[in-house]
């Protein structure tokens, strides 16, 4: 049943106590308040002290005119057939505004790759838009990777130091340095410079161009805002806001640049091929002027007979059409000459076949994107190759309708001039030399409709090249940035000082307690036994053997006299008028079992009882030794010699007048043989007709077996546990001799406990009343907080 019930008992105690945990923690508050204070006195130093970044976006509308149409800037010019459609794929953008040739002109022309600082009393800090001095290299294709500083002596001096700031020379500002590690760049004043910079240091910071290039590519973020959206937000991290916006605002700028110079290529190929063509068929229409001119003159010809007048005009719709066979033709074999020079092709040349046209400005669009993503992958990249397929194919297209046009419109331009012969034929009656006349009049007008067709070509090439140079991005919102940081966000941060100075503490108290298996308090024995809970002796920082007198009003002699209380309780009736006999034991040496076993027999001597202390640890005599008495006849000497008498060991003190004492006496080399004798039981018989109580100083139980041996002697086992000095795991110790019954009545004393960690426990006062406590003042200052 004992075994059942402690079982159980263990069981309850598996719930959580909350209000003790808490109290286990809360005890220790002064270790939190200082985790906070240290906490967020850190964080306020990081926040004062570290770089803030602040963050600029801007909001740009890539123009796509499959989607939208064309744009208001080109609207007006949709009815000449010379904007094509474009259909700007947006991942394909995002590519190119982050490409490293973008990048590489916005840094060369916002010079990133200087950076300038003012050396602080703790740290730097970067200057952007009011920096005293620039650096310049001198050539210009040079990238230098160096730190040095530049120490301002006066208006016209500096100090060139290197990056361990010892001095290389001493300079003049504008001239370029000699005999230094630095001989290609030269320092300039700027606008902002003043008398106030003297005396100043600057340290200058230059980067290769690819590394300043790299560390931009990865900071610049280009997003669509949407999926179906072709709005793109660009953003960019600082530490200056001023630097990102301009950043951002360059970027763009050169985007568009970038977009309009592959807009115009198309038209400046054309516009030059048109110029070609139109000096060729120039020089052919003055020939045939000329050879008109001469005609005339040579045959006196100023009409054309009335009988020649109806069949040319029966001939005019034939002719018509072969004028335009005979240009469509022409315009066929320019284009297969230019297809074969991989370059752009002439688009808008007004061919008969829509998809011959398509095609052309398919193939210029494709070769186009090419040349754009060639800027910022390399030849082997998977859309280039994929691209260089389809230019491929759609120039195999293109070379095989062009030939079918060519022969098309051969078999065209044969049959009409078939038809012509029919004509000629009517009029073969008109005189030769006005049918010669005819022949030179009509490659006259035929050149002279190709030479009209040109120019108007020309002109409207020369529209596109304006048109083209509208930006391919629209700026919704130029780069801003707001005036409140992004990092370090100062909310978090104290927040996360504020939940670190009370994790910190946390951890350690629960990481301490996790690790100690010491036993502390009353709750530990409640928790881990079942024996009965007699009392707790606080710990005493007086030099005193005996705690207790008449007097007494300390907190540990309060204890012995509410332990004095309890044994009434626990105590047997006493049915032969003889007095009780109290064992005291304890599971090994150092627990305090001689200090127990003294001021309880004093504090029962105090209460008008007859009482004796009789020490009977024969192995590790410690009574005499306490009281620091002499060694003198005892115990061991009573079962060892039948003719001393109990008498003849009594002994007392003057503290405590009233109360006898009996030694252990000589350390035999036989104790357990000594206990089992009959003296023994002859020196209980004859002390319990003579005291109301009998205190009995045992041996250890975990050590020896001396107190099982004479247990059978006691009326009541007072257990003496030490806290902060027994491990929990030895509380079975006592717990097994209760379950077994081996130790009649047994209750648990824990002393030396401290107030301060009884969660509870304690006793309300005696505690800062100067009641056997010592006093905070007379603790070092860390165990005042700690404590």
């Amino acid at each position: 049943m004992e075994k059942e019930h402690y079982t159980h008992k263990i069981q309850d105690n598996d719930t959580i106590n909350i209000r003790a945990e808490l109290e286990k923690y809360l005890i220790h508050w002064k270790w939190f308040v200082l985790g906070l204070f240290f906490s967020l006195i850190g964080a306020f130093l990081y926040l004062r002290y570290s770089t803030p970044k602040y963050s600029a976006s801007a909001i740009i509308l890539i123009k796509n005119d499959k989607k939208g149409g064309l744009s208001d800037e080109l609207a007006a010019f949709g009815d000449l057939g010379i904007i094509g459609g474009s259909n700007n794929n947006i991942d394909n953008e995002i590519e190119i505004i982050r490409s490293r040739k973008l990048i590489s002109d916005v840094i060369e022309n916002l010079k990133l790759d200087f950076i300038y600082f003012s050396e602080g009393r703790i740290k730097e800090s970067e200057i952007y838009n009011n920096k005293p001095i620039s650096v310049l290299l001198n050539n210009t294709n040079e990238s230098l990777d160096s730190i040095f500083f530049v120490r301002i002596l006066s208006k016209d001096k500096f100090v060139l130091l290197d990056k361990d700031q010892s001095k290389i020379s001493e300079e003049v500002f504008g001239v370029k340095p000699e005999k230094t590690s630095l001989p290609n760049i030269i320092i300039n004043k700027t606008f902002f410079f003043n008398n106030d910079h003297i005396g100043n240091t600057i340290k200058v910071l230059i980067r290769p161009r690819n590394k300043t290039i790299d560390v931009y590519k990865k900071a610049i973020s280009v997003g669509a805002l949407s999926k179906k959206s072709s709005v793109l937000k660009l953003s960019l991290q600082s530490t200056i806001k001023e630097k990102a916006e301009d950043i951002l605002n360059e970027l763009v700028k050169q985007y568009n640049i970038d977009a309009i110079y592959d807009k115009q290529l198309v038209s400046e190929r054309t516009n030059t091929f048109i110029t070609e063509r139109l000096k060729n068929v120039a020089t052919e229409l003055a020939n045939l002027d000329d050879n008109v001119k001469n005609f005339k003159n040579n045959n006196n010809i100023t009409d054309i007979q009335s009988e020649a007048q109806l069949i040319l005009q029966t001939n005019t719709l034939n002719r018509q059409k072969l004028i335009e066979a005979s240009t469509q033709l022409s315009l066929v074999k320019a284009l297969n000459d230019e297809i074969s020079k991989d370059d752009l092709l002439p688009a808008n040349l007004g061919l008969e076949d829509p998809n011959m046209a398509f095609s052309v400005n398919e193939y210029n669009k494709l070769l186009t994107q090419k040349k754009r993503l060639l800027k910022s992958a390399g030849a082997k990249n998977t859309v280039v190759i994929e691209l260089e397929d389809n230019i491929q194919n759609l120039k195999k297209s293109l070379k095989r309708s062009i030939f079918n046009r060519e022969k098309l419109l051969e078999i065209n331009l044969s049959n009409l001039k078939k038809e012509a012969g029919r004509y000629n034929s009517k009029i073969s009656s008109i005189p030769t030399k006005e049918r010669e006349f005819l022949d030179i009049a009509r490659q006259q007008e035929i050149i002279a409709g190709l030479y009209s067709y040109l120019l108007k070509k020309k002109e409207e090439t020369a529209i596109s090249l304006t048109a083209t140079a509208v930006p391919n991005a629209k700026i919704i919102d130029k780069a801003y940035g707001s005036n409140i940081p992004v990092s370090p966000k100062r909310k978090i941060i104290y927040l996360a000082a504020l939940l670190l100075g009370l994790i910190i503490p946390f951890i350690f108290i629960y990481l301490r307690d996790l690790l100690d298996t010491k036993v502390h308090t009353k709750k530990d024995i409640e928790e881990l036994t079942s024996i009965p809970f007699l009392g707790d002796v606080p710990h005493s920082n007086t030099k005193e053997k005996i705690v207790i007198n008449s007097s007494a009003r300390s907190s540990t002699a309060e204890a012995f006299r509410l332990i004095r209380t309890n044994l009434d309780f626990m105590l047997p009736e006493s049915k032969d008028n003889v007095g009780k006999t109290i064992f005291v034991t304890s599971t090994t040496s150092g627990e305090g079992k001689s200090f127990t076993s003294i001021n309880l027999a004093a504090s029962l001597s105090l209460s008008g009882k007859r009482v004796v202390l009789v020490g009977m640890d024969l192995r590790a005599p410690k009574i005499t030794e306490y009281l620091e008495i002499p060694d003198r006849k005892g115990i061991t000497n009573f079962i060892t010699n039948e003719s001393v008498t109990l008498d003849s060991l009594k002994f007392s003190i003057p503290e405590i007048p009233k109360l006898d004492i009996i030694a252990s006496g000589a350390i035999p080399p036989n104790p357990a043989e000594l206990l089992m004798t009959d003296r023994i039981n002859k020196l209980f018989e004859e002390l319990r007709k003579q005291y109301d109580y009998l205190i009995i100083d045992t041996a250890p139980v975990n050590l020896v077996t001396d107190t099982l041996l004479i247990s059978k002697n006691a009326d009541m086992v007072l257990y003496v546990t030490r806290a902060n000095y027994l491990d929990k795991r030895m509380l079975v110790v006592p717990q097994t001799l209760y379950t077994d019954k081996k130790l009649p009545n047994l209750a648990i004393v824990l002393n030396d406990t401290d107030l301060k960690r009884g969660y509870g426990y304690g006793y309300g006062y005696g505690y800062g009343y100067g009641y056997g406590i010592a006093d905070d003042d007379d603790l070092p200052w860390y165990k005042k907080i700690f404590n």
